[in-house]
């Protein structure tokens, strides 16, 4: 079989994540219309089936990891960097990128940007992030594919003038235009992707559909909910974190033969979430606390629908001063971080029936 790392990358809103989730077929990233939604390097695990028949039409199984990115953009705070530096960490193990544009958007290439190799000196000057974003991909030594996305949006007519500006630039490997939404030319991605991969062995098990743990796609869902219910700067001060997961029991068994099933059983979870200044807090409350519980209404089904049981779902705000421009409070939100610390109290708990001598 074939496998391999797909990085994808693009400027904010340009359906990266929507992209995602379509090629999958399971919701991995959140998605809404504001920028900057991806903050995190996100696995989408797909498993594509050999298929036999005429030469031309057959394809070897494979197992597709693709990792998106964070929306490159010019950094302002500490979590912008981090959030550029996601986009590096992806582009050091990779087999194949994806550039995503957005077909609806005008193009902003007038000169090539050179960025570092490192993310420590990287440039914030950048005349486009249109011109920076190939200045990136040009130092890469690995085939890339350009995909257009929201074709459904543009006339075919318009595409054209686009892909020949692109195209200007850089040397794709291939050029595949998709709507995520339809699901046109998803099936043809696939399959150009296969072909370029390397012969390996699978990277996960065949069930998994993605490498985040459930406490991070948890937080993430009540971040979507937040960015649903709230506009202006709330979004961007805002941050998620799971104080406490009580995972549910699995349901007795019927006692009797075609008897009903027991009632779901129901998970816990309390999460914190952050913001910068006393205003924005208000905000996420809402009066009477009304826009809180909208966020957690909102919240909840997303992640009952995620886990399959109920779910009890516990919000507080806090107010934590600049917390994007804390280093190690952003540090603290990556759940890679957040697992290591999560497995260190594990260690230092006593085990069950020690006591103090």
């Amino acid at each position: 079989m074939k496998s391999g790392f797909v990085a994808i990358l693009g400027r904010p809103n340009v359906g990266k994540s929507t992209l995602l989730n379509a090629l999958i077929g399971e919701k991995v990233a959140i998605v809404s219309a504001k920028p900057q939604t991806t903050r995190n390097r996100i696995a989408g695990v797909l498993e594509v089936l050999a298929t036999k028949g005429a030469r031309r039409d057959s394809q070897p199984a494979a197992q597709i990891v693709f990792v998106d990115t964070p929306g490159v953009h010019k950094p302002g705070s500490h979590l912008d960097r981090r959030m550029l530096q996601e986009v590096y960490e992806a582009l050091e193990t990779r087999d194949l990128v994806l550039v995503l544009m957005d077909a609806t958007r005008r193009v902003q290439l007038e000169e090539a940007a050179e960025p570092s190799a490192e993310p420590k000196h990287e440039r914030t000057n950048w005349a486009s992030e249109d011109e920076f974003l190939f200045g990136l991909i040009r130092k890469l030594d690995c085939p890339v594919f350009l995909v257009l996305t929201k074709i459904d949006l543009v006339a075919k007519d318009k595409l054209l003038p686009l892909i020949d500006t692109l195209t200007q630039q850089f040397d794709f490997a291939q050029i595949i235009p998709v709507s995520a939404r339809k699901r046109d030319g998803l099936d043809l991605l696939v399959r150009k992707i296969v072909e370029v991969l390397p012969v390996g062995e699978r990277f996960y098990p065949k069930e998994q559909y993605t490498d985040q743990p459930q406490r991070f796609m948890v937080a993430e869902l009540i971040r979507e909910s937040i960015l649903v219910e709230t506009g202006e700067e709330v979004p961007y001060a805002s941050a998620v974190v799971i104080e406490r997961f009580e995972e549910a029991e699995p349901p007795a068994p019927p006692r009797k033969k075609n008897q009903a099933p027991a009632r779901l059983p129901l998970t816990r979870i309390a999460a914190a979430i952050y913001c910068e200044r006393e205003g924005q807090k208000a905000i996420l409350i809402g009066k009477g606390g009304s826009k809180l519980k909208e966020i957690g209404t909102g919240a909840r089904r997303q992640i009952e629908s995620l886990l399959g049981t109920r779910v009890y779902l516990e919000l507080h705000v806090i107010v934590e001063p600049g917390w994007r421009e804390s280093r190690s409070f952003v540090e603290s939100l990556d759940w890679r971080n957040q697992l290591e610390r999560l497995a260190g109290e594990q260690i230092t708990e006593k085990p069950p029936g020690e006591v103090e001598s």
